[in-house]
């Protein structure tokens, strides 16, 4: 091979590819991915948090064992609430239900006349497992079910001596949605229904008396969504 042969050849070889890499444009790093793996989409948190203003409306129910006509109820209040979700997928989530509220009870019926018995209040930590609906955009429904154990504490009485509300297991159902108003702040509109019913005993003239509380109420709650 001549001297001149080589550059003749690299001439060549540069007539061709140079106007290939023209008509083509620069390289991107897509162009350069031969792998076929796609960059992940961009990680969410599975956490989420709310905090309601939450309004507790009781039944107004129960009575006391051996005492005819005998009825109570109860005072409905107003309360903050916070609560944690935890998302296995899209769909199935688990929520921890926290807050605190008080009722007045009152004689009802037969006892009507005694008024106010007395004061309790009520630590309710729930667990419900939610099914959430995904294909309304920023309008996200749910439904829920679990459980509530109450805690009484702090009773005081009225008129009558040691009253003690037992602590209990009930039910729970819940319906809600949260609306999305980016990709973490949204409001909240929640509603459930504990099914408690308590044993309580109180002591009455010095007779001691038992009963039970239909509690049973309804959990109306509103506020701010926030995921991570």
């Amino acid at each position: 091979m001549t001297p001149l042969k080589p550059i003749r050849l690299a001439a060549l070889l540069a007539g061709v590819v140079l106007p290939a890499f023209a008509l083509t444009g620069p390289a991107t790093a897509a162009d350069l991915d031969v792998t076929g793996i796609s960059a992940p989409a961009e990680y969410q948190s599975p956490w989420q948090i709310r905090v309601r203003g939450l309004g507790v409306v009781t039944e107004d129910e129960g009575y006391v064992d051996g005492v005819i006509g005998s009825g109570l109820s109860y005072s409905d209040t107003v309360v903050p609430e916070l609560d944690i979700s935890y998302f296995f997928t899209d769909n199935i989530a688990a929520e921890l239900i926290l807050g605190t509220t008080y009722a007045n009870v009152k004689g009802d019926g037969s006892l009507t006349s005694m008024g106010r018995i007395g004061k309790t209040w009520m630590l309710p930590p729930t667990l419900t497992l939610q099914y959430h609906f995904t294909d309304f955009g920023a309008f996200k429904p749910y439904v829920g079910a679990g459980g509530t154990y109450a805690i009484f504490y702090s009773q005081d009485a009225d008129g009558v001596d040691d009253p003690d509300i037992e602590n209990t297991f009930g039910a729970t159902l819940q319906v809600g949605f949260d609306y999305m108003l980016d990709e973490h702040w949204g409001w909240n509109v929640d509603v459930k229904k504990i099914f408690l019913e308590p044993d309580f005993d109180v002591v009455v003239g010095g007779t001691k008396l038992s009963g039970k509380a239909k509690l049973n109420p309804w959990l109306i709650g509103t506020g701010v969504t926030y995921r991570f």
